[in-house]
């Protein structure tokens, strides 16, 4: 399976590229064989180490590989499969794969369009270089292409997803009527989606499979790949191939799904996903494609399993946002990961690597990230997001930390959601506003605020909740740059009234504050 197994193997005319985020086992290549044809996964050091990452990602990445390796010996195809500590391993793609076609003596290369810029990059100007063919073909996962939204938004100054996604339900007949019309008379079901959970509903139960890695894992660290996180190398519960992401999509079909909606920006102690579908890794990984999973929620609606407004949001997901935000990336790619349009640079406080901090709502997502390699959306953006935004984190490094801590995060997922939504160093163009927060907010969605050291009522003081004094500091230093923006008028208003003694005061404690990010 591994290493130069063949010594003198059969010529091949064709080598076909998988990479780590293309398992897919229907894909059309595999649909017949032929003995000419080499299918190619690596493990390689190119992909372990441009960003630190997760142990777990490290680890469900490279088993889920070796799996589809297997499925495909399995059906009879060639696959050539280089692992990390193979000798001949020359540790990038574009070195592996000139040694292979050589080996080989193949006169023909293919590969599935990567869904990163940087690969994408890479592999196309390497190719340019090639006396033999190379070919890129789609990877057939997605409902647009990689121009459709910078097609539809050109000439706009901001791209609104709203508009997209209705787009998209029209031209896809998801959940509209026989009229043509949107299911329920609405397009969007958002406000019904805000709820914090009290503790009931009970959770659904986690009936993933859990698998031991561990022997995966000490060649990975013998190999000498960096990372951070915990592994859980002996129970690791992510997906390993298609059929067990198939019987997690059931479940969540089943048990989850129904209370998805309500308690989607909900946030707990007592649960770490509560109704989310951890579904990201196997869609983002392709062991599922986005059109199966949004007809099964629409099924299920449509059955009476689940109400319209859980299914709407959790379809907004997948048809909205997910195509709406890899189209920003290719439209804006090369350079949109080195906007910074209000100027932060400040590094990311110790705390992001160990959880350690005395803010309980951030102890705890952080904490759950480094575990898990998991936190849902509100989470990361309305906890971690939202306090590097008000603390003026440098938001190339919460980009880099995102990439690296997330299970289900690859770039042109990743990079939108956290350099555009989460940190608005993009100026605006993918949210209308700072998604910003004081205590409040993640008091009334969460159970945190309750045995925190910190005190959420308090703006100033030792005790007072540091997202409070850095809420208010955040738009009086950025006043230049927001003080227009219509959507935040009322967050000025309420400034203006303030005694200049209360925003005196407000500015001495974010200063105190911002000068010991590591000790809050």
């Amino acid at each position: 399976m591994t290493g130069d197994t063949e010594a003198l193997p059969a010529r091949a005319h064709t080598l076909r590229l998988v990479l780590g985020d293309q398992l897919n086992p229907d894909h059309h290549w595999f649909s017949s064989r032929d003995d000419g044809v080499v299918y190619l996964l690596m493990e390689v050091r190119q992909e372990t180490d441009y960003v630190l990452h997760h142990a777990q990602k490290i680890l469900a990445l490279f088993a889920a590989m070796r799996d589809l390796a297997r499925q495909l010996r399995e059906a009879g195809h060639r696959v050539r499969y280089v692992a990390i500590d193979d000798a001949s391993n020359r540790q990038s793609i574009p070195a592996n794969l000139q040694a292979l076609m050589a080996h080989y003596r193949a006169n023909r290369l293919q590969y599935q369009q990567p869904d990163e810029w940087r690969l994408d990059a890479q592999l196309r100007e390497w190719a340019a270089t090639q006396a033999f063919a190379v070919e890129a073909v789609d990877s057939a996962h997605f409902y647009t292409t990689r121009t459709e939204v910078a097609e539809l938004f050109t000439g706009r100054k901001q791209w609104l997803m709203e508009s997209f996604y209705r787009r998209m339900r029209t031209r896809h007949a998801v959940l509209m009527d026989d009229a043509g019309e949107p299911e329920g008379g609405q397009w969007n079901f958002d406000h019904d989606n805000r709820k914090p959970w009290p503790g009931t509903p009970a959770l659904p139960a986690d009936a993933r499979p859990t698998h031991d890695h561990s022997a995966l894992w000490a060649r990975i660290e013998a190999a000498g790949v960096k990372s951070f996180g915990n592994p859980h190398a002996a129970q690791l519960r992510w997906p390993l191939n298609r059929a067990e992401a198939l019987q997690w999509l059931d479940h969540f079909i089943d048990t989850t799904l129904p209370h998805f909606g309500a308690y989607e920006d909900a946030m707990s102690t007592r649960g770490e996903r509560l109704f989310h579908s951890l579904l990201s890794f196997a869609l983002n990984t392709k062991m599922l494609g986005p059109q199966e999973v949004v007809q099964r929620a629409e099924i299920a609606y449509r059955a009476g399993k689940a109400p319209l407004a859980a299914v709407e949001g959790f379809i907004r997901q997948i048809l909205g946002w997910r195509e709406y935000v890899r189209g920003i990336y290719w439209a804006q790619m090369p350079g949109y990961d080195g906007r910074n349009a209000l100027g932060h640079t400040t590094p990311l406080p110790a705390w992001f690597w160990t959880g350690q901090t005395r803010m309980r709502c951030l102890s705890h997502a952080v904490g759950q990230s480094l575990d898990g390699a998991y936190a849902h959306h509100i989470q990361r953006l309305m906890v971690i997001g939202n306090f590097a935004l008000l603390a003026g984190l440098d938001p190339a490094a919460v980009h880099r930390w995102y990439l690296g801590v997330y299970i289900d995060a690859f770039e042109w997922v990743e990079l939108p959601n956290t350099l555009g939504m989460s940190q608005f160093a993009d100026g605006g163009l993918l949210a209308t506003k700072p998604y910003v927060s004081s205590a409040a907010y993640i008091d009334r969605m969460s159970d945190y605020c309750k045995g925190c050291a910190y005190d959420r009522k308090q703006r100033t003081g030792e005790s007072a909740c540091p997202f409070n004094a850095l809420y208010w500091d955040f738009f009086l230093r950025h006043q230049g740059t927001l003080g227009k923006n219509v959507r935040i008028a009322l967050v000025y208003r309420q400034l203006q009234k303030m005694p200049d003694t209360d925003t005196a005061a407000i500015r001495a404690q974010a200063k105190a504050l911002l000068g010991r990010l590591d000790d809050l």
